[in-house]
């Protein structure tokens, strides 16, 4: 208690944090709370009237850029519908059911393991189920409760969200025979339609990596939060895929970072999101957010 007092008075970014889950700044404009918690979380003041970082600019998409299909495709469920329409049938996990609330959930009928979350968030409310006679029913529901109760919105005023008809899915466990933990996200950044950035993460991982690539699978010296891998990668098999399906499914955006495994050998689409981190990525590198800032073009 005493050390969650003291980081509330001189953390600010820990204050920031309690203060949005108590919805102390739900009645600020969207514009008003950004800039605030811009600064909080990044250290220096937000310019929407000149963004230059790749911080900033994401701030000023998600105040100017909202276009009614952007809520399809960050919704988690009504997404499979568009990158069906954009590329054909199997190119996202197989889902095994949708409902709106967990009492309707029929777990004698769901497999062995399983992967229940809800549609309009992330994170919170999400359920990664190994073993399905070890579950705590009760817990589970609870959960995925606390899940659809949440305002993703809210938190980091991102648009798309805002909108979202909130459901919970369950989609079908994916294991990897090749990996050790976890799967490899291939994440692809697009700007202005164009993937120009590839990172391939381990943040599920025991020790979280994440490194960085161009569109030819040079390794480039950008550092997030997560250190780089001291591995050597292979370029991957379907990198070239990858990126063709990225630049069809981010055809008239500003930026779209599309997500992808690839696993049997098949490509799934594992989501698309409009703001990296929320637009609060802390780089070790500052010039490598002004770099990335200048290849967004908001201009038109």
């Amino acid at each position: 208690m005493k050390n969650k007092i003291n980081k509330f008075f001189f953390d600010e970014k820990a204050r920031m944090g309690y203060l949005t889950e108590l919805g102390f700044y739900n009645k600020l404009s969207d514009q008003k709370y950004l800039k605030k918690k811009f600064k909080a979380l990044m250290g220096y003041e937000l310019d929407l009237d000149n963004p230059k970082t790749f911080n900033e600019k994401l701030q000023w998409l998600k105040l100017h850029d909202r276009k009614k299909i952007y809520t399809k495709m960050a919704d988690k469920y009504a997404m499979r519908d568009f990158v069906a329409e954009k590329l054909g049938n199997g190119y996202t996990i197989p889902l095994l059911g949708v409902w709106d609330k967990p009492e309707d959930i029929d777990f004698d009928k769901l497999p062995t393991e399983f992967v229940l979350k809800c549609n309009h968030n992330s994170g919170k409310g999400m359920i990664i189920c190994h073993d399905k006679n070890k579950l705590n029913i009760n817990k589970v529901r609870d959960e995925l409760n606390e899940g659809l109760n949440e305002n993703y919105y809210l938190k980091n005023r991102e648009w798309p969200y805002k909108h979202i008809p909130r459901k919970i899915i369950c989609e079908q466990f994916m294991r990897d025979d090749s990996e050790e933990n976890c799967l490899t996200d291939y994440k692809f950044y697009c700007f202005n339609g164009e993937p120009k950035l590839m990172y391939l993460s381990h943040d599920n991982a025991e020790n979280p990596t994440t490194d960085f690539f161009d569109m030819s699978f040079n390794r480039l010296d950008i550092r997030m939060k997560d250190p780089n891998s001291d591995k050597i990668y292979s370029k991957p098999e379907a990198f070239e895929e990858m990126k063709r399906i990225a630049k069809i499914l981010a055809n008239g955006t500003k930026f779209l970072r599309v997500d992808f495994y690839y696993i049997d050998g098949i490509v799934y689409v594992g989501e698309m999101t409009f703001y990296h981190n929320a637009g609060y990525t802390e780089f070790a590198n500052f010039e490598d957010d002004k770099t990335l800032g200048s290849w967004i073009n908001i201009e038109n």
